[in-house]
């Protein structure tokens, strides 16, 4: 997915994008690993086991595709 959303921006706000997308990752991340501990922790409801575990992977994707900007950015 590029959004070339580093073309044609100066340092600043280049520099300020990257952060969006390190802190962008940090929340997935962290959503991921909440979605997956309370997975693991429910024994009696395996549909909202499953949906959980769905969302987690669904962070997970998300996270790839911003360490994708990410890398990108830095690339430019």
């Amino acid at each position: 997915m590029d959004l070339n959303i580093f073309n044609g921006k100066n340092r600043e706000e280049k520099e300020n994008l990257e952060e969006i997308l390190k802190h962008s990752i940090e929340i997935e991340e962290d959503l991921m690993r909440t979605y997956l501990i309370t997975a693991e922790r429910i024994h009696d409801d395996d549909e909202l086991k499953e949906r959980l575990e769905n969302f987690a992977e669904g962070n997970a994707k998300r996270t790839k595709q911003l360490i994708d900007e990410l890398n990108e950015s830095k690339e430019k």
